[in-house]
């Protein structure tokens, strides 16, 4: 009966878990990681480096982190991370937009009737609160950062940048007040910038209504039809536009026995006939360009005034009659139209979106403007001018924050002169900045060339006091030096000044003139943000302006880029950043956009996935996709995810059971470790030349570390280049097929069954212990949490893994590739052979088999025997050279050593162990 020798087998031993317990593990690392101060030891570490700083937009302080922001904040701590280990100091300081709609209109829902200061006051209170929970999300996430010095828009000394910063463009004449409209929400009471402007799906009546024309040749004969998806406007209604250059038809209709005579877009003639069913009536009675009919006056169809007709460029043929309806209080189009030929700007609306006395309907007055569509379509059918209404999809804007429907308003607000700053800044974005990815430059760009002046104003209380003092008379005061006074003046005692003092007391503060007012009005929180350049980058010891890079999602186009790109124009005359990274929406598997705001039905906060998952099964989403498109997320990946992460984890498992009687662990000088690691590298360089050295080292060795090295460059290129996923891809083929499936696999004999100090099973440790060190240093960007929890159960490690840098590629390049390449195919018609006779019953596994090859590759030549049969994992095998390749299997004579399961024709020969093969006999013999 043969002896149990599984005690003198060199089997895998490590404490490093197979089941990862992330949820339990990663925070007691937070805390190891806090209590050693690790961010704080990165930064000094890399003292006197290169610099890259990354440049942290500020989310809002108002929610829990959502998978949205959660990969945001993921993947600049992936650029942090990656530079750090790429060997440069990447300093992090982290911040957070206080201000703002978002967190006031959450405060002022449930706390009704409070003045300013009392919102004011709340509104820091919820802001701060959502700062500490924030915070502590962010770093359960493994986001490393200066997390105890935030950079925070309500703190007095970033209020008063924001204000220096303002003072400077009132200084550059790029600040004016003027009335007209703007995008209101009536479900907020206040004017909103672009980038606070969504937009939804909604179903509104459109209607085309006949203004009939009341001088030149067509008086008393024929009416205009124009057509609206807006009835409210139409009591503002001053003006119908027309396309100078289109032909235009006067032409007979009929619907019903009813007739009408119209003036109307040749062009859409058919779309107005499918659309009202009124059809001509013969050939038209009159044919011209919009030009002719210029000037001609035209009666409102409810109200006792008369419409001027103009031509203007804007007048489009792709839907409606070609005929405008232009309201210069509701639309920036009409207001510059009106304005050109001094039409009164007229806005019949108030701040709630209720129609006023000034719409000349006093049956509708304080109706909301989108309940009183019905009345103003039933009024214009009693007066006989409808001539039709449809149901009419499509794309409208709404408020951010309180989900309203957005109106264009005519309010009297205060603009910065986008025309001063826009060709300096499309200049800026086509040669200055780097765009990843590259379509990012012409979206921008799009942006900004068509971009409006900025309305700057806000009717509410929670931001930076607007700096505009009135006059006596009313006047705006715009001064630069009381604007910088006041900013000194906020540095010491925070923005609740301008609420706090009387007008009497402040204007004095600041010497203005007795009789000098001050308003409520607050600064547009994209001014905040976007001068964090100033504020934080161009202030903090550690950091500079110009960032080296902004990185957000694909909103911020609109928003933060463009607001910081426009800022620092009219501050510095160049960019903020040098390199602007967009990533895509999170979004589900059928593509719905996930956010905070939204109303997603599963869970969407990161905390849920974190406690389930563990945060490294997050940074491993946020590594295996493309982040530059959408972004999918299920529950789904997480399982899958999981196999992924499981595959890594068991290949840092299996390296460290392998190293645990490796000499290097026995070192407890790291002076010591670097000077055998330092020889061994020497020594690995003499091992690649030259397979048959006392080492041991074989070509599967040699082949694995070039291997190695491809997988470094390939890393450190893809890290160089913000490409992640590639890392993630590289990283799981090398460990999935390279090490699992062949290396690991084929190298378990000699691993397990060789005596510890064998040459050639020091040599493959030696290898795995090179492999282990680059895929913990590979992974850490990644897997925060793994890379560190497995170098610390390596002895031959110091300190953190994040402390050290990515490794570097050793030019091992030799024909190792194209010889494994040549064997794996050979292994490849050996395992065909072995699968049909196992099916065949004639072995029962693949180590009974006798293996003859046909080889039609000289590469067998060149490896020796043993490495072959450890390669193919065979027992007993001959080869015979042949023009094409073929094997035969039949079953061995040999018998087998109990020892290393191989079939060997030693087996029997010692008479002490006669199961044994030679090469176990000896291993025991000297145990």
């Amino acid at each position: 009966m043969s002896q149990n020798y599984k005690d003198t087998l060199n089997l895998p031993r490590t404490e490093f878990p197979m089941k990862a317990n992330l949820a339990a593990r990663e925070p007691e690392m937070l805390k190891a990681w806090e209590e050693t101060r690790l961010y704080q030891q990165i930064q000094k570490s890399r003292e006197g480096r290169e610099l890259f700083v990354l440049h942290d937009g500020p989310p809002f302080a108002n929610g829990d982190v959502h998978m949205g922001t959660a990969l945001n904040k993921i993947l600049k701590d992936f650029v942090v991370k990656s530079q750090i280990m790429l060997g440069k100091r990447a300093p992090y300081v982290p911040g957070w937009d206080c201000h703002g709609l978002p967190i006031e209109y959450k405060v002022v829902k449930k706390s009704r009737a409070l003045s300013p200061l009392e919102v004011r006051k709340k509104c820091e209170a919820f802001a701060r609160k959502f700062i500490d929970i924030q915070r502590e999300q962010f770093k359960r996430l493994g986001v490393f950062g200066d997390w105890e010095n935030p950079y925070l828009t309500m703190d007095p000394k970033y209020e008063a940048e924001i204000l220096r910063a303002f003072a400077v463009f009132v200084e550059e004449g790029l600040v004016y007040q003027a009335k007209k409209p703007v995008f209101w929400s009536t479900g907020a009471q206040t004017a909103l910038a672009e980038a606070e402007v969504e937009y939804q799906e909604r179903d509104d009546t459109a209607v085309y209504v006949k203004f009939p024309i009341a001088s030149g040749d067509w008086k008393d004969k024929a009416s205009i039809a124009i057509w609206t998806t807006t009835p409210w406007t139409l009591p503002a209604n001053l003006a119908i536009a027309v396309d100078p250059d289109e032909s235009y038809v006067v032409q007979k209709f009929s619907r019903n026995g009813a007739s009408e005579t119209l003036l109307i877009a040749e062009k859409l003639v058919p779309q107005f006939s499918a659309n009202t069913n009124f059809q001509p009536t013969g050939e038209p009675l009159a044919s011209f360009p919009g030009a002719k009919i210029e000037n001609i006056k035209a009666r409102h169809p409810f109200l006792d005034r008369d419409a001027i007709v103009l031509t203007a460029d804007f007048v489009t043929m792709d839907s409606g009659t070609g005929a405008v309806h232009i309201a210069p209080g509701h639309g920036e189009d009409d207001y510059n139209l009106g304005r050109r030929h001094g039409l009164p700007i007229l806005s019949p609306v108030d701040d709630h979106g209720r129609l006023t006395d000034e719409s000349g309907l006093p049956t509708l007055t304080g109706k909301y403007v989108f309940d009183a569509n019905a009345d103003i379509v039933n009024l214009l059918r009693e007066r006989g001018m409808l001539l039709g209404a449809q149901n009419f999809h499509h794309s409208y804007p709404y408020c951010w924050r309180s989900k309203t429907p957005i109106i264009f308003r005519n309010v009297e607000q205060f603009f910065i002169r986008i025309d001063e700053l826009r060709d300096k800044a499309l200049n800026t974005i086509h040669k200055e900045v780097r765009w990843i990815p590259a379509w990012g430059e012409n979206r921008i760009a799009g942006t900004v060339e068509s971009r409006p002046d900025w309305v700057i104003s806000r009717q509410r209380s929670w931001g930076v006091p607007l700096p505009v003092f009135y006059s006596k008379d009313g006047e705006a005061i715009l001064d630069a030096k009381t604007i910088w006074k006041l900013a000194d003046l906020v540095a010491e005692r925070g923005s609740n000044i301008w609420f706090e003092l009387s007008h009497t007391d402040l204007a004095k503060k600041l010497g203005l003139p007795p009789g000098t007012t001050k308003r409520n009005d607050t600064i547009d929180v994209w001014i905040d943000s976007g001068v964090s350049h100033r504020a934080v980058c161009a202030l903090h010891p550690e950091l500079r302006d110009p960032a080296d890079m902004y990185l957000e999602a694909t909103d911020q186009h609109r928003g933060w880029f463009q607001s910081s790109l426009l800022t620092s124009i009219a501050l510095n005359n160049r960019a903020p950043y040098k390199i602007c990274v967009t990533h895509g929406f999170v979004v589900d598997i059928d593509g719905k956009k996930i956010s905070k705001s939204g109303t997603y039905a599963k869970p969407t906060a990161a905390d849920h996935f974190v406690g389930r998952y563990g945060a490294d099964l997050l940074r491993l989403w946020a590594s295996s996709i493309d982040y530059t498109d959408d972004v999918p997320f299920s529950e789904e990946m997480f399982t899958r995810l999981g196999d992924t992460y499981r595959r890594i984890r068991n290949t840092l498992r299996i390296l460290l059971g392998n190293l645990y009687d490796f000499p290097l662990n026995a070192l407890s000088s790291r002076a010591q470790r670097s000077e055998v690691e330092g020889a061994r590298d020497e020594t690995l360089k003499v091992t690649r030349r030259d397979s048959s050295t006392s080492l041991g080292m074989t070509l599967l060795d040699r082949w694995i570390l070039e291997r190695l090295d491809h997988v470094i460059a390939d890393c450190r290129s893809a890290y160089e280049e913000f490409e992640f996923h590639k890392v993630y891809h590289i990283l799981n083929q090398f460990c999935a097929v390279d090490l699992s499936s062949l290396y690991i696999d084929i190298t378990k004999d000699r691993m397990y069954c060789d005596a510890p100090d064998s040459p050639r099973r020091r040599a493959t440790q030696m290898v795995m212990h090179e492999i282990f060190d680059a895929l913990c240093r590979l992974l850490a960007p990644i897997l925060a949490f793994t890379a560190e929890e497995a170098w610390r159960y390596s002895e031959a490690k110091g300190g953190s893994v994040h402390l050290r840098e990515l490794p570097q590629p050793q030019g091992r390049h030799d024909e190792t590739s194209a010889q494994v390449a040549e064997l794996l195919r050979l292994r490849g018609v050996i395992g065909q052979a072995i699968e049909r006779a196992r099916q065949e019953k004639l072995i029962g596994n693949t180590l009974e088999a006798r293996v003859v090859l046909h080889a039609d590759s000289d590469v067998t030549q060149k490896v020796a025997q043993e490495e072959l049969e450890e390669f193919f994992i065979v027992s007993d095998l001959t080869i015979h050279q042949a023009k094409e390749a073929s094997a035969s299997v039949t079953k061995t004579s040999y018998a087998k050593c109990a020892r290393c399961w191989r079939h060997r024709p030693t087996v029997g020969a010692s008479a002490a162990h006669p199961d044994l093969c030679d090469r176990c006999e000896s291993v025991v013999s000297a145990s």
